[in-house]
């Protein structure tokens, strides 16, 4: 399990995004920082593989310095950075309004742990910018709509039976289309599957 480094000035913040790190499952909380000395000091001791960070008004020149770390960041800010800034820095880096939902702060992790660059829809191009060779692959064959949709539900973190509830269709009908869409992305697992469609704009985090 890679790991997530949290960092936010406000206790309740801090707590908070630690348990919506915790309660997908998908990394594990090795730390959280409320200052910028304690930030870097837990950088240098263990650096981990996603720092997801809030940002408040105080924090602008924070955001400079964890980009110069040249690290997967996730930064949580009001202050919407232009997408150029990913390109510009070469860091894997998602930059989301502080009202983010679970479902996408966790989404926008695993991409930037897969060495992509994540923005927020209102900004400019919300593109990736790294290579990691196998999701550059050429797709064999499109997916449905309805896969399409399955995909989007997982990346929600949805269980097979909670996609086939709110789509009104059988357990044996998702597992179908899952199968389908871990073949057609050439995927080995549903976190792989979302990971490559946040790369290939399937889904929007």
């Amino acid at each position: 399990m890679k790991s997530a480094l949290v960092f936010a000035t406000s206790a309740v913040v801090r707590a908070g995004l630690i348990s919506i790190v915790e309660q997908f499952g998908v990394f594990a909380v090795q730390g959280s920082a409320a200052t910028r000395t304690e930030l870097l000091e837990e950088v240098d001791e263990s650096p981990p593989d996603v720092i997801l960070a809030d940002l408040g008004a105080g924090d602008s020149d924070l955001s400079t310095e964890l980009l110069s770390e040249l690290r997967p960041v996730v930064m949580l800010t009001d202050d919407l950075l232009p997408a150029s800034v990913g390109r510009e820095t070469g860091v894997s880096l998602a930059v989301l309004p502080r009202d983010a939902g679970d479902e996408q702060i966790i989404a926008a992790m695993m991409a930037v742990s897969a060495g992509l660059v994540v923005m927020h829809p209102s900004q400019e191009v919300p593109a990736p910018v790294r290579s990691t060779g196998r999701e550059d692959a050429p797709q064999t064959e499109a997916l449905t709509a309805r896969e399409t949709e399955v995909l989007g539900m997982i990346a929600e973190g949805l269980a097979n039976k909670a996609i086939a509830r709110r789509l009104g269709i059988s357990d044996h009908t998702v597992k179908f289309h899952v199968g389908s869409i871990l073949g057609k992305l050439d995927a080995e697992s549903r976190t792989e599957a979302v990971t490559l469609g946040v790369r290939q704009g399937l889904i929007t985090v």
